[in-house]
């Protein structure tokens, strides 16, 4: 019987991947590549690369754990997260600090060994404000999402340093651009998902300060980010086909938001405007390398 009542083995290694949030992990891994194909100017080292994706992921995934840790009873409440292993029952609060303890030792130690101490300052910088700020914040204060979204502009970072072992104006246009991208990003998520936050009682921007404000900041932080990512071509990072793609995309970006001021559904209209979130970073991402000077 008491075989029985455990998970399966692979069972068991479902719940541990899907604690570590491997969606997170690939989307902030793709940031992170453009950071670093930014940094190497075509010079691809492919090991360094490799070093510094897999230490990150580790990292990322540690934060993440611990994230879920802190989450597991406003998880139970809220329908997109009452089936993650921690509220289920599947692993165990104790197993989860050891898994994301021992990930987090172990992304350290890889960037550590691979890349060099501003890397790795800059990636723990992510996992502290993630964990200990962002985890926190989040059930007490409205600005939560601004606070996580510097944890979140960190990956593209991590690679721009892992190659140049310094931190200067591209790194820092690349951190301004990706706090600015994550904004309507999760502004959208917020409103896609209105229902559920409220019912897990935390103080997102448009529960607090209505969708109509909401919007209005959405719309604010694109002509930001067009702003900020039009820098790496403006002051010669990258080429005017980069431009050209930021300019279309951003353009476009701008008019589905302008949109949500006179849609019927705000839902409806959130959720196109999360896709397209997902659509622009990844293709900002995927032309860098194309596009470095």
């Amino acid at each position: 019987m008491e075989r029985l009542s455990r998970p399966t083995r692979s069972l068991a290694i479902r719940a541990y991947c899907a604690l570590a949030k491997p969606g997170i992990i690939m989307g902030n891994a793709l940031t992170a590549a453009g950071g670093f194909a930014l940094a190497s100017r075509g010079l691809f080292d492919f090991w360094l690369f490799l070093a510094t994706m897999e230490g990150l992921a580790l990292v990322i995934a540690s934060a993440c754990v611990f994230n879920n840790y802190i989450d597991r009873e406003l998880d139970g409440k809220m329908e997109r997260t009452k089936n993650r292993p921690l509220v289920k029952g599947l692993i165990s609060p104790r197993s989860a600090m050891v898994f994301a303890t021992i990930l987090g030792l172990l992304g350290t130690l890889i960037l550590a060994l691979f890349t060099n101490l501003i890397t790795v300052m800059v990636a723990l910088i992510g996992v502290i404000v993630y964990v200990a700020l962002y985890s926190l914040s989040k059930y007490r204060t409205v600005y939560g999402t601004l606070i996580g979204s510097i944890a979140g502009a960190t990956p593209p970072v991590v690679g721009y340093c892992a190659v140049t072992g310094q931190f200067d104006l591209a790194a820092l246009i690349l951190f301004t651009m990706i706090v600015m991208w994550q904004m309507p990003h999760f502004y959208a998520i917020a409103i896609y998902r209105l229902e559920d936050y409220a019912r897990g009682s935390i103080p997102i921007y448009p529960i607090k300060k209505g969708i109509l404000a909401t919007k209005i900041q959405m719309l604010l932080y694109i002509v930001a980010f067009i702003a900020a990512s039009s820098l790496l071509t403006l002051l010669g990072y990258t080429g005017y086909a980069y431009l050209t793609l930021v300019t279309l995309l951003g353009a476009v970006w701008l008019y589905l938001a302008l949109k949500g001021f006179k849609c019927a559904n705000d839902q409806h209209w959130a959720r196109k405007m999360f896709i397209f979130s997902l659509l622009i970073v990844t293709a900002l991402s995927v032309a860098i390398p194309f596009s470095v000077r």
